[in-house]
């Protein structure tokens, strides 16, 4: 992944309501859900949702697809893995990422 795309990511979500609506999509993964239905889980107005489900689109953590006459909002599980993979990349310059507290209670 390239710096500018996870910068794009993270700010997409570095905004309340769109980090909820993200959470909302990945939980009902991998069926999505509609406009209506993520407007009623989280009582945000249309129009509000729209413009927030737009950013995540633009973003490319969420999919749109058309099934008849609705549009149904997906994660896009293969990019936020991908942010994960970046942003943890080099974690704990290839140490041990468990907290010292939990080691000693693990050798016990």
């Amino acid at each position: 992944m390239e710096e500018k795309t996870a910068v794009t990511q993270l700010a997409a979500l570095a905004q309340a309501m769109r980090l909820r609506v993200f959470r909302a999509l990945v939980g009902a993964a991998p069926e999505g859900l509609t406009p209506g239905a993520i407007t009623a889980m989280l009582d945000v107005p249309g129009s509000t949702l729209s413009f927030h489900l737009k950013e995540l689109v633009h973003a490319g953590l969420v999919t749109q697809e058309r099934e008849g006459r609705n549009l149904i909002y997906k994660p896009a599980l293969a990019s936020m893995n991908a942010l994960l993979d970046y942003l943890t990349a080099h974690c704990c310059q290839g140490s041990s990422c468990r907290p010292a507290a939990a080691k000693r209670r693990s050798a016990c």
